[in-house]
């Protein structure tokens, strides 16, 4: 299985609240969706998907775009797609995590953009006091 060419589509971004109305808490929920497919020639098929970083009552960013999926069984993941709107949880895993790759660092420029969070969680770096040891958690060990 291959995924080529991802293209983005169309950007939507919209803040609901005011700069100086900031909530406590935001809660970002993603989503990804497949919402067409079609086979481009034998072994290959065009996946159109969008995704969705929700802030609730605070904003939204949506993008939609484009793949190429290339494989063996890609006309045959493509009409079980289009009778039955599914496919095996492998290959939709894949291709969720490619749109994810794709639209979370462009969302991250918008959020910032228009003031929102960054749809990723940020590294925290706490300084001083004893940190626990974790084994197999410090990184690989060099000689």
């Amino acid at each position: 299985m291959k995924i080529k060419n991802i293209q983005l589509k169309s950007i939507e971004a919209r803040r609901y609240s005011k700069l100086n109305e900031r909530p406590q808490k935001i809660r970002i929920d993603h989503n990804s969706n497949i919402t067409n497919m079609q086979d481009e020639k034998k072994g290959e098929t065009l996946i159109d998907f969008q995704y969705t970083a929700s802030y609730g009552p605070v904003g939204v960013i949506k993008i939609e775009g484009s793949l190429v999926y290339i494989g063996e069984d890609a006309n045959k993941i493509s009409k079980e797609w289009r009778n039955t709107r599914k496919m095996p949880d492998q290959i939709a895993s894949q291709f969720h995590t490619a749109v994810m790759h794709a639209c979370v660092p462009e969302a991250v420029g918008i959020a910032k953009d228009l003031a929102l969070p960054p749809p990723i969680p940020l590294p925290q770096v706490k300084l001083g006091g004893p940190q626990p040891t974790k084994m197999g958690q410090d990184g690989p060990e060099v000689a």
